[in-house]
């Protein structure tokens, strides 16, 4: 159902199926003074000459000081108590934690399945960084999933999208989800397969980027033919760092910038995934994942164990996973849940623990930002209009769940919203508010330690894109207008942006 903007004595209104969340250009944790100083230090940059105050501080409190190797996406937040580091590491050590096949004798750690993506959340997100697809056609695609779906062929199941009961119909056989490996005794659900076509792309300068066109493919089926109709989209996992700091967030910050009617005319309409929570059923505005289908790290964690992993958890309580009543040999299959531990295979203490973790992986110090092409490349990132989608900085709230996430300048480069990235990005998938053009806009921190923390981490949510510029001229619709004007730069004014990008 599309998603209404009006504006009512300078509030602006979002309706969506008879809810109507409020987008009030005041925050109900600030007082005026406070206000007013938020108003100040998030204000856009005007001149580039030197950095901004605390620019170097992309987490305010929470940002890390540490060397950079593979492991500078796992610290915690700086600004942790000494509890808190204490939980934290004992949710690094679930999140890096291998799930066998039950029965087992390791009964609290059994359950795995029996269709699942990984045996741990660190085997998709490596070093807590950014995944890749599959190298070649002999490699698994351990760090990519494939989300499945169909277009609904009822009345009753457009209501129940329309009544985000569900953000997507289900493939009858396999469910919303690929899952390429499975416990022993049953097949797969498919391979994946993916091949490119070389698309060339000539820059003002003389040099030509040759960009990938990826065609994904399904083979080695393990139940039979998928509908003809199945909607196919290719994901990598995010790197995990400052998540809990965008849940903190106001909401009313982010749906402020929403414009789904484009109302001032600038070619740019944000739009906001409303969803249900699993939990309480109320409708929330979606922050996480590729098309901003999760309101929160909890829901956004338990999907994760149940969708990759086949293992419940309160939000997602079924043992089995994304099983569909057409696998009745993976219904019929043992589950990890011991009472005596609770009543699901994750229980609620073990799931916070992972959320603690997944809400205080630190984002890095930038590096050389009074370095001059740096200071260059800013300006021509805000000359380029990358700032209309790429928001830099916000403050998060006074009353952030997370002590540590509390009233922080932070530098994201995010809106959270959903935007119509153009033909070539499309997976034609619908998801929720999403349509299939559109994508949530990524966060840009510590985009210029990707491959230092994985050196096959790929970027877009596809991987297709090798580089950050690669993934710059895959940029369209909404984009197309600032993605034409990095196309049309001097090689000397890409080389200071891909460089400030890069210091990010």
């Amino acid at each position: 159902m599309p998603l209404s903007h009006r504006v009512i004595a300078g509030i602006a209104v979002l309706t969506l199926s008879g809810v109507v969340v409020s987008a009030s250009t005041g925050r109900d944790d600030l007082t005026p003074k406070d206000k007013a100083r938020v108003d100040a230090v998030t204000a856009p940059a005007e001149t580039f000459s030197e950095p901004e105050k605390f620019e170097a501080m992309p987490a305010g409190a929470a940002t890390v000081r540490k060397i950079v190797n593979r492991d500078i996406f796992s610290h915690p937040s700086a600004n942790l108590s000494f509890k808190g580091r204490e939980t934290f590491s004992v949710g690094n050590g679930l999140f890096r934690k291998d799930w066998v096949t039950a029965p087992s004798s390791t009964q609290a750690s059994d359950g795995l399945g029996p269709l699942f993506n990984a045996r741990s959340c660190q085997g998709c997100h490596l070093k807590d960084g950014r995944g890749h697809p599959p190298a070649s056609a002999e490699d698994d695609a351990v760090s990519m999933l494939v989300r499945l779906s169909v277009p609904p062929a009822s009345d009753a199941e457009r209501q129940m999208l329309a009544d985000r009961q569900a953000l997507v119909i289900a493939e009858p056989t396999y469910g919303t989800q690929l899952q390429d490996f499975a416990i022993p005794g049953l097949p797969s659900e498919g391979r994946v397969s993916i091949t490119y076509e070389d698309v060339p792309v000539e820059l003002n300068g003389g040099e030509t980027v040759t960009l990938r066109k990826p065609t994904l493919e399904i083979t080695d089926t393990g139940f039979g033919p998928m509908r003809p109709d199945t909607m196919l989209s290719a994901r990598v996992a995010q790197p995990m760092i400052g998540l809990g700091l965008l849940e903190a967030v106001a909401d009313t910050d982010i749906l402020a910038k929403a414009d789904p009617e484009d109302s001032d005319k600038d070619g740019i309409s944000g739009r906001p995934n409303m969803v249900r929570d699993a939990e309480t059923g109320d409708i929330m505005l979606g922050r996480f994942g590729w098309k901003a289908i999760q309101p929160s790290i909890r829901e956004q964690s338990a999907h994760a164990f149940n969708g990759d992993m086949g293992l419940s958890s309160p939000p997602t309580p079924n043992p089995h996973g994304d099983c569909t009543e057409a696998q009745a040999i993976c219904l019929e299959q043992p589950t990890g849940i011991q009472l005596a531990l609770g009543a699901e295979e994750v229980p609620g203490d073990l799931l916070d623990l992972v959320v603690f973790y997944s809400a205080n992986l630190a984002v890095p110090q930038r590096r050389d930002v009074d370095d001059l092409q740096v200071l260059a490349g800013k300006a021509e990132f805000y000359a380029a209009g990358c700032v209309a989608c790429h928001t830099p900085k916000y403050v998060t709230r006074r009353d952030a769940e997370r002590e540590a996430h509390r009233f922080q300048l932070i530098w994201p480069y995010t809106d959270m919203l959903l935007h119509d990235m153009g033909e070539g990005l499309a997976d034609n998938r619908p998801e929720g508010d999403a349509d299939g053009r559109e994508w949530r806009t990524q966060p840009l921190w510590g985009i210029g330690l990707t491959q230092a923390v994985n050196e096959e981490a790929m970027f877009l949510h596809d991987g297709r894109a090798r580089t950050i510029l690669e993934a710059i001229l895959w940029h369209g619709g909404e984009a197309q207008e600032a993605r034409d004007r990095v196309v049309s730069m001097t090689p000397e004014e890409r080389a200071d942006l891909i460089r400030f990008l890069e210091s990010l």
